[in-house]
């Protein structure tokens, strides 16, 4: 390990916030969509979308790399919301190994009713904590990662 190249302070100091933000995000975000929606974070990520997808429907797999889960995580919550009448599954045409989710219309009621509680709550505690500046180099930032992760799918030695 003489050759590893460790984080400086700064660098670990970044590190660590980003977790804990994240972190905190994501605890304060799934108890407003279960207070409000009695939906998990997950669930309402699967109908939102499905709500943006043409004709309500995607194939599970691209489900589960847009709403960022592991294809056995996106069949529980799939699973939880056909049990709730929200989404129906069904297989693809001209593929029987293929499996699309469909949005139903009272999984689209759902989602639209807990949308703009979901709204608010990010907008709280993610956008209006920065100054517009701030904001702007976190976006710029945060897109580059992306870009340069899913180009990859791994980080660069």
């Amino acid at each position: 390990m003489a050759d590893t190249v460790w984080l400086d302070e700064r660098q670990l100091e970044a590190w660590r916030a980003f977790l804990l933000v994240g972190s905190l995000l994501e605890r304060q975000i799934e108890q407003q969509l279960k207070d409000d929606a009695k939906l998990s974070h997950q669930q309402y990520e699967v109908l939102s979308r499905l709500a943006d997808a043409p004709d309500g429907e995607l194939r599970m797999t691209v489900l589960a790399d847009v709403a960022l889960t592991s294809k056995s995580g996106l069949t529980y919550q799939v699973t939880q919301l056909e049990k709730g009448g929200l989404v129906r599954r069904r297989s693809c045409t001209g593929d029987d190994r293929g499996v699309v989710a469909s949005l139903t219309d009272a999984g689209l009621e759902k989602v639209r009713a807990a949308a703009p509680g979901h709204a608010t709550v990010v907008r709280e505690l993610f956008v209006e904590g920065l100054s517009e500046e701030e904001f702007e180099g976190l976006r710029k930032g945060l897109t580059t990662l992306v870009d340069r992760l899913s180009d990859s799918g791994k980080p660069a030695s």
